[in-house]
């Protein structure tokens, strides 16, 4: 098949459905040779922070020299950004060759009866291919949704097991609890193998720590005040680490987002425990500063940000980066039909005061029409509020709008993903 044809295949495969069981990926991975065998594995769950954590870990893996392989969701405009080997996303002939593998595996399993990769599952399986094809020592996998019945929870003997901050999310599918999201996502964590994870409420912290336990797995905390954040200073924000570990470094994120030395502080306490004694700091400190992971708090223009807050932890954690400083603000909005978009709304129109907020809808079937978020946009606030259908008209209408003031563009990855296709278009 042709690059597009292979895409057009992928995105034919239904998302959103019934999960196969593990044991279906597991058959999935033995015919493409288990490829997953000759990797260290380093398995991320978690409600927000995965993608970050993952890049900040492929990102130091490789200041060490290492080999790594990256697998991530979801993409933000192309495909290939799913799979990358040694912090680059995979070209197109490669995407193509190990397509055609995978393949030729859906082919025989298909004639065994068994059923067809869901979506997430056929990419997993292309970037297990890929990262073996490559020499991958190292394999950073973010899961798609959830943990224990992730189609990456199939490998059965990962290196180390991360849990990122834990909150309400995907309801639908995980749960309406903390306790009932945490036991999902602690479905990673295997018999004796370490887990480090993210302080979050004593609920979800409980549920980690139990199962660890129950597994007979090292577990270690990452609390809140495992780190303090210094301050933000040209585009970047500086922390401090207090264990006597890291001595007096000052670590600085290319990023302002306060959620995010939270993220590098679980990232340096698994590549603390891989590398211990032989690690040298200041390739880790220099990693950070220059690293940056797309579609968080990035900035795409002058005092223009996109982030890809899409539920209301990450709202909550977004509205604390936002600078308290009189330059005023502009929203751009949208959101898809799974997530409480309500409460988001309401939080940003109270912690993030904006002059003017424009509302959008974004090209998925789940995503919410913008007259729907205007009127509850309107409940909450009484600055101006617009609808504009098309993506590519909102963000011009902001652009337009922006006189000085800052734009922030959030509420789902797929307007974020849109927003940089479009961005050329409309400056």
């Amino acid at each position: 098949m042709t690059y597009r044809e292979a895409v057009q295949y992928i995105f034919g495969i239904p998302k959103f459905t019934e999960k196969n069981d593990a044991q279906h990926t597991r058959t999935f991975l033995k015919l493409l040779g288990n490829p997953q065998d000759n990797l260290k594995v380093i398995h991320v769950a978690g409600t927000n922070g995965k993608g970050s954590v993952c890049a900040y870990l492929d990102g130091m893996l490789r200041s060490e020299g290492k080999r790594t392989g990256l697998f991530t969701s979801p993409h933000l405009v192309k495909i290939n950004e799913r799979i990358a080997v040694d912090g680059e996303q995979i070209s197109d002939e490669i995407f193509c060759r190990v397509f055609d593998r995978v393949m030729e595996t859906v082919r025989e399993m298909e004639e065994r009866g068994l059923k067809h990769p869901t979506f997430f599952e056929f990419l997993f399986g292309m970037a297990m291919t890929a990262f073996a094809q490559a020499g991958v020592e190292y394999a950073v996998l973010e899961t798609g949704l959830g943990g224990r019945l992730d189609a990456t929870n199939a490998v059965e003997h990962p290196a180390v097991c991360v849990i990122t901050s834990i909150g309400i999310d995907h309801t639908r599918y995980l749960g309406d609890t903390l306790e009932k999201i945490a036991g999902e996502k602690a479905g990673i964590i295997k018999p004796g193998v370490p887990v480090f994870y993210a302080e979050t409420s004593p609920e979800s912290d409980a549920v980690i720590e139990k199962t660890a336990a129950e597994k007979k797995s090292f577990c270690k905390k990452i609390g809140k005040d495992a780190y303090e954040i210094l301050g933000i200073e040209d585009k970047h924000i500086a922390f401090s680490c207090a264990s006597d570990y890291y001595g007096n470094t000052t670590w600085k994120l290319n990023n302002t987002a306060v959620c995010q030395p939270g993220n590098a502080a679980l990232a340096l306490e698994v590549m603390r425990y891989l590398f211990g004694e032989n690690a040298r700091l200041e390739r880790w400190r220099d990693t950070l500063y220059t690293l940056k992971w797309e579609g968080r708090m990035e900035e795409i223009l002058p005092d223009v940000y996109i982030d890809g807050a899409h539920n209301v932890s990450a709202i909550e954690a977004f509205a604390a980066s936002v600078p308290e400083d009189g330059k005023g603000n502009l929203i751009l909005f949208s959101a898809v039909d799974d997530k409480d978009y309500e409460k988001m709304i309401d939080l940003l129109c109270r912690k993030v005061p904006a002059e003017m907020y424009v509302v959008t809808h974004i090209d998925d079937r789940r995503g919410v029409d913008a007259k729907i978020l205007g009127d509850i946009f309107r409940k909450y606030t009484d600055r101006p509020v617009i609808a504009e259908p098309s993506a590519k008209d909102a963000l011009s209408r902001v652009l337009k709008q922006q006189n000085g003031r800052r734009v922030y563009c959030l509420g789902s990855l797929y307007l974020t993903g849109m927003i940089k296709s479009l961005i050329q278009e409309v400056i």
